[in-house]
């Protein structure tokens, strides 16, 4: 374990300092949470080696404790986790030099730090997060040189760009249901609706979503209502504008934390809407499981029975839905546009999703801007193509717009959402500071503005997108049926981020388009503060399991990590670590460690409760060879290509006027019309 003895003695017990996190380990314990506390001490004592003052109690400690009945699990994990810490750091030593050698003359280069905070964690970063080197001090030079390497030179605009968003966009969300919390007020909903919710009650909990919706919960903090509405009087701003009485269709998945709730989530939404003011600007369909199940056994079945014969077609098919870790619903959010367009609507030539705690600042938009929304969105940069600034072609079949903070539109729309931050590092950040690298592409990447007479002038030059965010993105459904991205179901945590790489290899390139100017409020902090503050310690531990999953899940793709790696940095490309288990670990155990020491027990409890479960159950998923992880997602690329194989099939059968394929598109056609529910 000496690779990271002088990292861990650094931060443990500074000589002749005040070490950065003073570890208490009590081995005559009294209490859960003094048990909770010395074998996370004890395992970060261990990490730092003979050379701690506490080593050998440390190591004595975890032994004895993985024989107790109420901790032996925690304290096993521990012991498990150092031993693939180690696994890890001699493997990746052996094949890299560079690393070898900086974690060889890491005591060295820590002296030199002198202890200034910048240095100090250059010096650390270098070997753990080299993403986030050399960025403070050197801003400026930064965001030129990811500016420069994000540049494509356009050869073509899109010559049959979106003309009509209103008709040929189909606009997308996800609502997250769960059950009532103990105070809802259920009066409102009908009584076999409560005969069912509370027969629903009994049923496990099967998914965990940030800050789903409590059933009940009033028309003031539900967030479907608040994002729905606010997308209803966009849409009315648009049609002021332009003189039209267009309705724009809107489809949400419903995922649900309950699986009973997948028959009362509709009914849910049909009495909340009739209850509200109207959405007399939007066609809202909404799909559950249970309609994505329908659909897979009415209409993507007997399409494949025409084709194929396959019989494990319903298992493969299984990755069209809703519920599950929040990959599978963005999947489907891209995928129902190609399906709508085949079946549903022809006018229909692309999709944008939109969060429901995200709204477009219409009036800001026109006003700073020059264009709506609706305006931003015919940009003939949304299905051009060219070269990217390493001469490699590149079609920018999806499109990305930017966010700004409700607290900071005043200042106007094109304001960062997330800034440089201060140079001041929790003791787990001097390990991983994703925020340093995501201020940096966000500067360099959403903040660039097209300007006639400029570098980027919007058509002949633009950037293209790496950093996306979940809403404030779209995709034509052309290059949607050529390209067939997804997002696997194992991602729980930057599924945005996921999904472009599933079209790693392919060439062209895929890219996003950066809309310039297409930006929206985002209001979650002036609408969701107590979910935000529910959900944030699984939310943290969904960040380790981010890299975990992310470094394996690149290594499963067609492409050279290395080459992923370099595309995807500084930010996207952080969670791609060449030491994935450390850097998690080290993350999860040190934040645990600085809760304890700053009184706040309980937290800490359930970052070890949650942690310990969720990294677990990450670790086998990704070991062995092939991973779990790998035949996950060689499955679900399989399904994801029956899928479009389902679609080409019934769209020649349709073009040719087969009886079979109009009955399929009539079926379709009538599942689509019940899940409306406006």
């Amino acid at each position: 374990m000496t690779a990271l003895n002088p990292i861990l003695n650094f931060l443990t017990q500074s000589a002749g300092n005040p070490a950065i996190l003073p570890l208490e380990l009590t081995v005559d314990q009294q209490d859960a949470t003094s048990v909770l506390q010395s074998l996370n001490a004890a395992f970060l004592i261990v990490l730092a080696g003979e050379g701690h003052t506490s080593f050998s109690e440390a190591q004595t400690y975890l032994d004895k404790i993985s024989d107790s009945p109420d901790w032996g699990k925690v304290a096993k994990f521990y012991t498990q986790s150092a031993q693939l810490i180690t696994q890890e750091l001699e493997q990746a030593c052996d094949q890299n030099t560079t690393l070898k050698i900086q974690l060889d003359q890491m005591a060295a280069t820590l002296e030199a730090a002198g202890g200034a905070p910048v240095a100090t964690a250059n010096a650390i970063w270098s070997a753990l997060f080299p993403e986030g080197t050399d960025i403070w001090g050197h801003e400026s030079e930064r965001v030129a040189t990811l500016r420069a390497k994000r540049t494509v030179a356009i050869d073509q605009l899109n010559p049959n760009p979106i003309e009509n968003p209103a008709k040929q966009v189909l606009f997308t969300s996800n609502a997250l249901l769960t059950m009532p919390l103990v105070s809802a007020d259920l009066a409102g909903f009908d009584a076999d609706f409560q005969a069912e919710l509370a027969d629903a009650a009994d049923d496990p909990q099967v998914y965990w979503y940030d800050h789903p919706i409590p059933i009940g919960v009033s028309a003031e903090s539900n967030e479907i209502l608040y994002g729905l509405q606010h997308l209803n009087h966009a849409v009315e701003y648009e049609n002021q504008q332009s003189g039209s009485t267009d309705k724009v269709n809107c489809v949400l998945s419903v995922s649900v934390t309950h699986e009973r709730l997948q028959t009362l989530g509709k009914s849910y939404l049909k009495q909340v809407l009739a209850a509200s003011e109207p959405l007399d600007q939007l066609n809202i369909f909404a799909f559950t499981e249970t309609d994505t199940n329908t659909l897979l056994d009415n209409m993507l079945l007997p399409i494949l029975e025409k084709s194929s014969s396959n019989e494990d077609a319903r298992e493969m098919l299984s990755v069209f839905g809703v519920d599950g870790r929040y990959g599978r619903h963005y999947s489907f959010l891209k995928a129902i546009v190609a399906l709508w367009n085949t079946l549903v609507d022809p006018k229909i030539k692309a999709t944008f999703k939109i969060d429901l705690d995200q709204v477009f600042p219409q009036a800001e938009l026109l006003e700073q801007t020059g264009a709506t929304a609706f305006g931003h969105l015919k940009t003939p940069l949304w299905g051009a193509t060219g070269k990217d600034s390493a001469g490699q072609p590149i079609e920018l079949g999806m499109i990305a717009g930017a966010l700004v903070n409700q607290r900071d539109i005043h200042k106007g729309v094109f304001t960062p959402d997330v800034t440089f931050p201060a140079a001041k590092l929790a003791p787990d950040e001097y390990v991983f500071f994703s925020k340093l690298p995501q201020a940096l592409s966000t500067e360099a990447e959403m903040m660039t503005r097209y300007e006639a007479g400029t570098d980027f002038d919007g058509e002949t030059k633009a950037i293209q997108r790496i950093h996306v965010t979940g809403g404030t993105n779209g995709m034509l459904v052309d290059s949607l049926r050529r390209y067939q991205t997804f997002t696997p179901s194992f991602i729980g945590r930057a599924e945005d981020q996921a999904y472009i790489l599933s079209a790693r290899g392919q060439q062209p390139n895929l890219g996003y388009a950066h809309a310039s100017g297409l930006i929206m409020r985002h209001d979650k902090e002036g609408f969701a503060q107590e979910a935000i503050a529910m959900a944030k310690v699984g939310k943290q531990v969904g960040d380790y399991l981010r890299i975990l999953l992310f470094s394996k899940y690149t290594d499963a793709l067609p492409e050279v990590t290395d080459s992923i790696k370099a595309d995807i940095d500084p930010f996207t490309g952080c969670f791609v670590s060449r030491l994935p288990i450390t850097v998690a670990m080290l993350r999860f155990s040190l934040k645990v460690a600085n809760l304890f020491n700053a009184g706040k027990s309980d937290e800490a409890a359930e970052f070890i409760h949650t942690g310990v479960f969720q990294l677990q159950e990450g670790f086998d998923f990704i070991q062995e060879e092939p991973s779990a992880l790998q035949k996950t997602y060689e499955r679900e690329k399989a399904g994801w290509q029956l899928f479009y194989q389902a679609l080409d099939t019934v769209e020649k059968a349709l073009q040719a006027g087969e009886p079979w394929a109009l009955e399929v598109q009539e079926t379709t056609q009538k599942i689509v019309e019940n899940c409306l529910v406006n």
